[in-house]
């Protein structure tokens, strides 16, 4: 009988182990100004703070006048405009292990800027972000989506007007591709893009047309100064 109590524990340790493998943490926030929330892949709903954690199949959400930074583990970081939903759909990453490198990210809502990490430098392969409109991939870079579907009125652009539907990326360092099913562009350095929908192909405009995505000096510096549930020194909070 012992025997089999044993056996029994050792194969349900077993079968924990890949999941708490897979629920892993992925990174922190880092900086927060207002309201963020988590949906966990298992459903579960928590209010974040700074040095949240971040896991792998999170669901981000940040309210209304939030901004939120994220440092994932291998140095990567990820801003997040008001009103945004940012998805953590894959993410490893081991310094001594480069076969191990996986970074999928989805934009389902709103607007972001990444600065590349060393996963991005070395298996710049393994990065992608994926939207409605089209996905982009990396060559070591620093870069601004922002995915519109009549919900971006309040964006500032040099024309004055809101911007059109679709997703808008400016590319600050290095070079962004973006590509969907009916074309692959690159944006160098200085550069925006912007592509309407899947069914149209991605295009190179002149920066009098591109957008920006731009953050508040608090949020986008190296300086913590997080205020409201940003200075809180609870991590979570598990939302009924």
């Amino acid at each position: 009988m012992q025997n089999l109590k044993s056996a029994s524990l050792i194969l349900l340790a077993c079968l924990c182990f890949p999941t708490l493998a897979w629920a892993a943490g992925a990174g922190t926030v880092t900086h927060l100004g207002g309201v963020l929330f988590a949906t966990r892949a298992d459903g579960t709903k928590k209010l974040l703070s700074v040095k949240s954690e971040i896991q792998v199949g999170d669901t981000l959400k940040t309210e209304a006048n939030t901004f939120a930074r994220i440092k994932f583990t291998d140095g990567s970081e990820v801003v997040l405009r008001p009103e945004t939903v940012f998805q953590v759909n894959a993410y490893s990453y081991n310094s001594g292990e480069k076969q191990s490198d996986s970074f999928l990210v989805s934009l389902l809502k709103g607007g972001m800027r990444s600065v590349t990490g060393m996963l991005g430098k070395r298996s710049p392969e393994q990065f992608k972000l994926t939207t409605s409109a089209a996905t982009i991939g990396i060559r070591g870079t620093h870069f601004g989506a922002l995915l519109c579907n009549n919900d971006c009125a309040n964006v500032p652009t040099v024309a004055g007007q809101a911007p059109a539907n679709g997703l808008h990326t400016d590319t600050a360092q290095g070079a962004t591709v973006v590509t969907n099913a009916a074309g692959t562009i690159e944006v160098p350095a200085g550069s925006f893009s912007y592509t309407p929908s899947q069914a149209a192909p991605p295009k190179v405009v002149p920066p009098a047309q591109g957008i920006q995505v731009t953050m508040p000096p608090a949020i986008s510096s190296n300086k913590a100064s997080g205020s409201g549930l940003g200075s809180s020194d609870s991590n979570t909070c598990t939302v009924k």
